[in-house]
């Protein structure tokens, strides 16, 4: 494949550029009522500031009437979207009532401003209903955190939360168990400290991830460029109508700061991308479909899983100059069991576009989105069933029609991997960051407490990454003793000390909050890598060996499990699917393997087909790469005809001999008993767990093993 061409001169939109444009199939955007610069004489003149729907809807099935035939076939959030003026109704009503909850209109626009209303199963009083709490989301494009606002969510977990903060998958912060009495004066400190919860759920764009490394700009420039893009489209493609500042600091305004560029391109209407008129020029009454996430990465770094996302975008470099993107459209984990019209699917490529043009780029692909994406299955209103139903040709057709522009062939790219960020790194500016492994994303306890001390100690910045862990940022070497002492007086290891599965697993909070979850995944993935370890060595696999394993308690995917070497996809109480055959670079998709896995039989499950890996694997081949390369069939072939380990694979793997003492104080391995207990013990229970930062099953083995000595 080629490499870039060089970027066209003059502006977006020239008549050099217009004249690149690919023919499209398709009546000119003129002549469609529903976009360009007529949809300005459908803008309502009303005190509520609406304008009326433009959507063409052509994704939506034969049979069904779309928007523009004269009948709305509309889900009900469509609906409740429309009549809210732009998010404000009933958000503003509901939270100043004195119910502990918000009505579900409420509850649907209250995520486009940043959280979910949750019940926490484990909390129900006997005959006193939901236990309800909220949820908040903030936004953090590239995963960056100001000083000032690490330290105000630090407290805030504290004070308005349950104690703990959750780093997520998408490089942001959640806040859970805030009470509703609590949400406005949890938002306001957020917005007031640097921060911004501002679609970070809903009917929008997401939050923007990008490659976290905070390497300095003279040494690896492209991850700077990333990043600054990452903030850059977050500015582009945030709400603009007022109503966050209108819910939740009551009209007052924030000073937010975005280049000019960015402005140019969200009001330029040259090609009937914006509602003209609308407090929404790109979003309109209605927004988006449904969720839209984007990442942005460097050459050979895919560490954000960047193909996963309605939009992927990679820097491209030429001679260690920035010369534009590569940009993919289409990808998305969610899907639901037993519906094999939903699906997992990767981004697949449009072409490379000039530095100059990326914003129009992704401006054009979201709006071709929001005009043609179906609106009335929201299980079909992702992104990538739209350009499943079309062929990537014809929706890279139509957003040429909105960028302006044709897209460029692909540039070369070198092969990709997916870097962890643990461990002491030069900046390449003198200074030093440090990235620590934080389990499934859970800061709780001594780890908690000893990270605060630290970041503002020496004031520090911070990053967080896609896979739940913190990177500690701008380290003089100076600090870096004090910095090692502090965390490890407070129990947090090294990620050299780390087991290798821990080090790359990744679970969603599932159980006992989501009201999807089926199943455990933040709480249960420990102890199944503990007792996956066990079967490994059991086998005779290396005590490095290392999976990517990635868990969710419902199949929506938002740990990314389709992705994983080894997925675990809740799909009952105690039971997963399985998914293998996804590679650790992150560019191909796992295939579900079994159904309804119970998590209890996971050891006679997965013996045999370690054994197969362990004898059948080329040298340093990965178990993803193993899978795929002998197929599933052969695998469950290994699995039926088991019947247990040679007795000379018996003796290779049997431990050493240990002194009795250790003997007596180790987690014996294999599958552990179950236990009942009350719910007061276990309440006490959880509480050490959490201090302590460990698992229920070493703080109930700990405490046993005291009660004996």
């Amino acid at each position: 494949m080629e490499g870039p061409q060089a970027p066209a001169p003059g502006p977006m939109g020239s008549k050099e550029a217009s004249a690149r444009v690919s023919p499209v199939a398709f009546r000119p955007l003129e002549s469609r009522p529903q976009n360009g610069v007529k949809r300005a004489s459908r803008v309502r003149a009303s005190v509520a500031r609406r304008v009326a729907n433009p959507i063409v809807a052509v994704a939506t099935p034969s049979g069904k009437k779309s928007a523009n035939e004269g009948e709305k076939n509309w889900s009900k959030v469509e609906y409740i979207k429309e009549n809210s003026d732009f998010l404000r109704h009933p958000l503003i009503e509901q939270l100043a009532t004195e119910d502990p909850f918000i009505s579900e209109d409420a509850a649907q626009l209250y995520k486009f401003h940043g959280g979910y209303q949750q019940d926490d199963r484990e909390k129900r009083a006997f005959g006193a209903g939901k236990f309800y709490q909220f949820m908040m989301r903030t936004k953090q494009p590239a995963g960056t955190v100001p000083n000032k606002l690490y330290l105000t969510m630090d407290d805030l977990a504290d004070s308005h939360g349950n104690g703990t903060l959750r780093l997520t998958t998408r490089q942001t912060y959640q806040l859970h168990g805030i009470l509703k009495t609590d949400l406005k004066s949890t938002f306001q400190a957020v917005i007031r400290n640097m921060g911004s919860t501002l679609g970070a759920c809903g009917d929008i764009n997401r939050n923007v991830m990008a490659s976290p490394a905070p390497y300095a700009k003279n040494f690896k420039p492209e991850y700077a460029i990333a990043q600054e893009l990452a903030k850059d489209i977050g500015d582009l493609l945030a709400p603009q109508s007022g109503a966050y500042y209108d819910v939740w600091l009551d009209g007052e305004q924030v000073l937010t700061v975005e280049k000019p560029e960015v402005v140019a391109c969200r009001n330029d209407n040259r090609f009937g991308t914006n509602f003209e008129g609308s407090p929404e020029p790109i979003y309109g009454t209605q927004f988006l479909p449904r969720k839209f996430k984007i990442g942005v990465t460097v050459p050979g770094d895919n560490h954000i899983d960047f193909l996963t996302n309605d939009i992927g975008i990679c820097v491209v470099m030429k001679n260690g100059e920035h010369v534009g993107y590569n940009v993919y459209a289409g990808g998305g984990m969610g899907r639901s069991h037993r519906n094999n019209d939903t699906f997992p699917r990767l981004a697949s490529a449009l072409g490379f576009v000039g530095k100059d043009d990326i914003l129009y780029a992704v401006k054009a692909i979201a709006c071709a989105q929001r005009d043609y994406g179906r609106r009335d299955d929201r299980k079909q209103s992702r992104l990538k069933y739209l350009i499943h139903a079309w062929g990537v040709e014809k929706f890279k057709a139509v957003t040429e029609q909105y960028m302006g522009k044709a897209f460029q062939p692909l540039a070369d790219l070198p092969p990709f991997t997916m870097p962890t960020y643990h461990g002491w790194n030069e900046q390449g500016d003198g200074k030093l960051w440090y990235g620590v492994h934080v389990v499934n994303g859970r800061l709780r306890g001594d780890a908690k407490k000893a990270l605060r001390a630290v970041i503002e100690r020496y004031e520090l910045p911070v990053r967080l990454t896609a896979n739940q862990d913190l990177l500690l940022t701008d380290i003089d070497p100076a600090w870096k003793s004090d910095i090692v002492a502090t965390l490890t007086a407070a129990g947090v290891k090294d990620a050299s000390e780390i087991d290798a599965l821990d080090q790359i697993s990744i679970a969603c909070p599932a159980l006992p909050l989501c009201g999807l979850a089926i199943t455990e995944a933040e709480r249960g993935l420990p102890d199944i890598n503990k007792r996956l370890r066990d079967v490994m060595n059991k086998v005779g696999l290396p005590a490095d060996e290392q999976f990517l394993i990635r868990m969710t308690g419902c199949p929506n995917g938002c740990a990314r499990p389709y992705q994983a070497e080894l997925g675990f996809v809740g799909d009952g109480p105690g039971s997963y699917q399985i998914w293998m055959g996804g590679t650790s670079n992150l560019l191909k998709l796992a295939e579900p393997y079994a159904d309804k896995v119970k998590e209890g039989d996971f050891e006679t499950f997965f013996e045999p087909i370690f054994y197969a890996f362990k004898t059948g694997k080329n040298a340093d081949e990965r178990f993803g790469d193993w899978a795929n390369r002998v197929g599933f069939k052969a695998i469950k072939d290994a699995q039926e005809s088991y019947k247990g380990l040679p007795a000379a694979a018996k003796a290779a793997a049997a431990p050493a001999a240990v002194p009795a003492a250790a003997a007596a104080a180790a987690v014996p391995a294999g599958r552990l008993p179950r236990v009942m207990i009350e719910r007061e013990a276990f309440e006490v229970l959880k509480a050490y767990a959490e201090a302590n930062n460990t698992t229920l099953t070493e703080a109930a083995t700990a405490a046993i093993l005291k009660l004996k000595k």
